[in-house]
C-alpha cells in the first residue's frame, strides 16, 4: 500500500517517499467560491453583513461573513510570517534541529561537553515550546507532530512492516468495531470532498480497523472518525495519521477515555467541572443554579478534540500544543471557550440558550491566537501534576459509580 517506510525520520518526510492522499490546497487564502447576501446592500457599510462561503487550507467548506474572511485572511498572513521563523530556525540550527538534542563541541577542541549539551537541549525545547504555541507551520506539521508526540519513536520500536501486515489482518474481517465504523464513514465530515469520496472513506476505514485490531480494549469509540480523519488531512498518508492515533490514545490521552464505558471520559468531565469552579467560579456558580451540566456540551469536545466544534485551522493550532505539551491543553481551552462569553453565560437564564451561545462561539473561533491567548494567559497556569491528582480523586467516584449502574442493570435483568 505505501511500502516500507525507513525508521529514520529525517529520511520519513523525504517527500520522494510519501505518497500522499489528497492535495491541500495553497496556502495563501483562496478567493470566495460564492458570495451569498443574506440583506439588502444598501451601502459599504453593511458588507460585514454578508454570507460567504470558501474552502479552508485543509479542503473544507467555511460559512461565514466578511469580517470572518478578514479575520482568516490576517491568520494566514501570520501562518506566513511564522513560517518564516522556523526556515530561519532550520538555517541557523539545521533542518530537524527539534528532532534531536543539537550537540556542540567545547572550545572548538572537538571534545562535547555535557554541559553545552544540557544547555543546549534546554534551549531547543524553551524555543520550541514557544513556536509551537504560536502555530507550527502546516507543511511542517506531519514532522514535528510525530516527533514531539513520540509517535516517530513508537513506531521505531516495531517491524517496518506492521502497519501493512496489520491492515491486511483485518481485510475480510467483520466485527463490532468495523460495523460501527462502517455505519459512521459517511457521517463523518460529509462535506469534505475527499473524504466523502471513496478513496478518502477506504483509507479512514483501515486507519480507525486497523487501530482496533491494535488495541481490542479500546476497539472504536464514536468520536475517534472525526478524530482519525482530520489526521488523515495533516498527516498525508494513513501510516503517519495511524501512529498519531496511536500515540495520542496510548500516551497522551487518559487510557480509559474510549473504552466502552467510557470512564476516563467521565473522569475528564468531573475534572473539567470542577476546574471551572476554581478558574471561572462566577460561571459555575450561575450554571449549578440553572442546573446546566457542562458535560453537555464539554463530552463532544473532549471526545472530538474539538474537530467537530471549533474551525479546522484552530482545531489543528490546538493540537499542535496538545501533541507537545499533554492533554492539560483541553482543559485550557474549554475553560477559555467559556470565559471568553462570561458577560452573556451570566444574563442567560435557558439551557438552550447556553448551549447556544458556546455553540456559536466556538464554531466562529477562526482567530486561533485569539483563543489560545486566553486559554493559557487568562486561565493561568495548571500542571500536569494538579489535573493527575483530580483524576484520581474523581476515577474512585466514577468507577463506584459504573460498578454500581453495571449491579442495578444485573438486578434488573434478574428480576425480568
Amino acid at each position: 500500500m505505501f511500502g516500507i517506510q525507513t525508521r529514520d525520520v529525517a529520511d520519513d518526510f523525504n517527500p520522494r517517499r510519501r505518497k500522499t492522499l489528497w492535495n491541500t490546497p495553497p496556502a495563501s487564502m483562496p478567493a470566495a467560491h460564492t458570495i451569498r447576501y443574506t440583506t439588502p446592500r444598501k451601502s459599504h457599510a453593511n458588507t460585514h453583513h454578508l454570507s460567504v462561503k470558501f474552502e479552508d487550507l485543509y479542503g473544507f467548506m467555511v460559512k461565514g461573513n466578511v469580517d470572518d474572511v478578514n479575520v482568516l485572511n490576517e491568520v494566514r498572513e501570520r501562518i506566513r510570517q511564522q513560517g518564516r521563523v522556523w526556515w530561519a530556525l532550520e538555517a541557523s540550527k539545521g533542518a530537524n534541529w527539534y528532532l534531536q538534542p543539537r550537540i556542540s563541541s567545547n572550545g572548538g577542541e572537538g571534545v562535547i561537553s555535557v554541559t553545552s549539551l544540557k544547555l543546549s537541549v534546554l534551549t531547543n525545547t524553551i524555543t520550541l515550546r514557544r513556536l509551537i504555541r504560536k502555530g507550527v507551520p502546516p507543511v511542517l506539521r506531519p514532522k514535528v507532530w510525530l516527533s514531539v508526540s513520540g509517535a516517530a519513536k513508537k513506531r521505531s520500536t516495531v517491524p517496518e512492516t506492521y502497519y501493512d501486515e496489520l491492515i491486511r489482518a483485518t481485510e475480510g474481517k467483520t466485527t463490532p468495531a468495523t460495523r460501527q465504523i462502517d455505519h459512521d464513514l459517511p457521517r463523518t465530515f460529509p462535506c469534505h470532498p475527499w473524504l466523502n469520496s471513496e478513496e478518502g472513506q477506504a483509507s479512514l476505514r483501515r486507519v480507525l480497523a486497523g487501530y482496533s485490531f491494535r488495541d481490542s480494549e479500546v476497539g472504536y469509540c464514536q468520536g475517534l472518525n472525526y478524530v482519525a480523519a482530520l489526521l488523515l488531512l495533516v498527516m498525508k498518508t494513513e501510516e503517519d495519521a495511524f501512529w498519531m492515533l496511536a500515540v495520542l490514545l496510548e500516551d497522551v490521552l487518559v487510557r480509559d477515555c474510549y473504552t466502552d464505558n467510557l470512564s476516563g471520559c467521565h473522569v475528564e468531565q468531573r475534572v473539567f467541572k470542577d476546574l471551572l469552579a476554581k478558574k471561572c467560579p462566577r460561571i459555575a456558580a450561575h450554571l449549578e443554579a440553572m442546573g446546566f451540566d457542562v458535560s453537555l456540551v464539554a463530552t463532544e469536545w473532549f471526545l472530538c478534540l474539538f474537530s467537530k466544534t471549533l474551525p479546522s485551522e484552530t482545531t489543528l493550532r490546538v493540537w499542535d500544543v496538545l501533541f507537545n505539551e499533554g492533554a492539560k491543553v483541553l482543559f485550557h481551552v474549554a475553560l477559555a471557550i467559556f470565559k471568553m462569553r462570561e458577560d452573556d453565560l451570566l444574563r442567560i437564564q435557558h439551557i438552550g440558550d447556553v448551549i447556544d451561545v458556546l455553540q456559536t462561539t466556538a464554531h466562529h473561533l477562526y482567530d486561533p491566537d485569539e483563543l489560545l491567548t486566553f486559554a493559557f494567559d487568562k486561565i493561568g497556569s495548571m500542571t500536569a501534576n494538579t489535573i493527575t491528582k483530580e483524576r484520581k480523586k474523581q476515577e474512585t467516584v466514577v468507577l463506584a459509580e459504573l460498578d454500581q449502574r453495571i449491579r442495578r442493570l444485573s438486578s434488573l435483568k434478574m428480576d425480568g
